[in-house]
């Protein structure tokens, strides 16, 4: 059955009454075909009525739908099937909140990592509901010096929210291990595509994203807080999430503008997790788009100019 989200209501109504004419006239011979034309055409105008004007709370709901495709299985379908999961950090274990391994785009051998939240409650307790220990950004870290070895450029798809906060992470070294990604991506040696697929929350997400493009799709969020534990600061309750949300800017629209991703993906009219076989094609058109133009460019000038953009961010200049 499908997950509807709070704002989804006038579409769920419509969709329940194209159920009850389809099964009328399957079940009882009735001829409803034309009402049935009229209500999806209804549904069509109400979706995209409603998603183009999403508010930024709305598009962190969309980012979280229990529905909305999560990496491994955009891996799955950009890849071919042709996935060999790799695992461990060869030091403490294998973090399940995080996968990576080879897989080929149209030929192109590539080095894929990101965090894996679970499709069902079982599976999310399993990989802890996408928040990487230590040894995740670690395992990440050592798949990324392989596929330097190799010269394989690397896809990291980011949907996290954030990195785990527990005391056993703190003890194992959370903040080294992500500002040890930060500092080894800005100097790898073979090209880097970000794409933040779903929630996109602090150093957790950030300690895979250090790349040459940094992507979102449309209806993600990429900020340093949730909207819920800024509330919870700054007012004392998560009451004023709404207001949070949009005060943090942390929609793809206002992280292009302010120069801190380099691309928009757009989504089907609906969201991610209503389309999911269009978004997975529309991901890979993206990454074929960029990837032939990073894999020219020279070793030395590729590792420059990634550098310059994250130094570039955030710079003001008073007069």
């Amino acid at each position: 059955m499908a997950v509807y989200l709070d704002f989804e209501e006038p579409i769920q109504i419509l969709e329940e009454q194209l159920a009850e004419h389809i099964k009328l006239q399957e079940e009882k011979g009735v001829d409803t075909s034309k009402i049935i034309k009229e209500i999806e055409k209804k549904i069509k105008e109400t979706r995209k009525e409603i998603y183009s004007n999403l508010t930024p709370w709305q598009r962190v709901q969309v980012s979280r739908h229990p529905e909305r495709p999560y990496t491994l299985a955009y891996i799955k379908h950009i890849s071919d099937n042709t996935f060999l999961e790799l695992h461990g950090d060869r030091t403490v274990k294998d973090d399940k909140a995080m996968v990576g391994g080879f897989g080929f785009i149209d030929g192109q051998s590539v080095m894929f990592i990101g965090q894996q939240k679970g499709i069902n409650t079982k599976m999310r307790q399993y990989r802890n509901f996408g928040m990487p220990n230590p040894e995740g950004y670690r395992k990440a870290l050592r798949l990324m010096k392989m596929a330097e070895k190799f010269n394989k450029p690397v896809i990291c798809l980011i949907d996290t929210p954030g990195a785990f906060p527990g005391l056993e992470a703190e003890e194992r070294g959370q903040g080294e291990a992500i500002a040890r990604n930060l500092f080894e991506m800005a100097q790898l040696t073979v090209p880097i595509i970000a794409i933040i697929i779903g929630e996109g929350a602090s150093g957790g997400a950030l300690g895979i994203a250090v790349g040459d493009k940094v992507l979102m799709l449309e209806n993600t969020w990429y900020s340093v807080i949730s909207p819920e534990s800024c509330s919870s600061i700054l007012w004392r309750s998560w009451d004023f999430k709404e207001q949070a949300a949009a005060a943090l800017k942390l929609t793809s629209t206002d992280m292009l503008e302010n120069k801190l991703v380099d691309g928009v993906i757009k989504e089907p009219c609906g969201g991610a997790h209503a389309y999911p076989n269009e978004t997975f094609e529309i991901v890979k058109k993206e990454i074929l788009k960029h990837l032939p133009k990073l894999m020219e460019m020279d070793k030395e000038k590729l590792v420059n100019k990634r550098i310059d953009k994250f130094c570039s961010m955030g710079v003001v200049v008073e007069g």
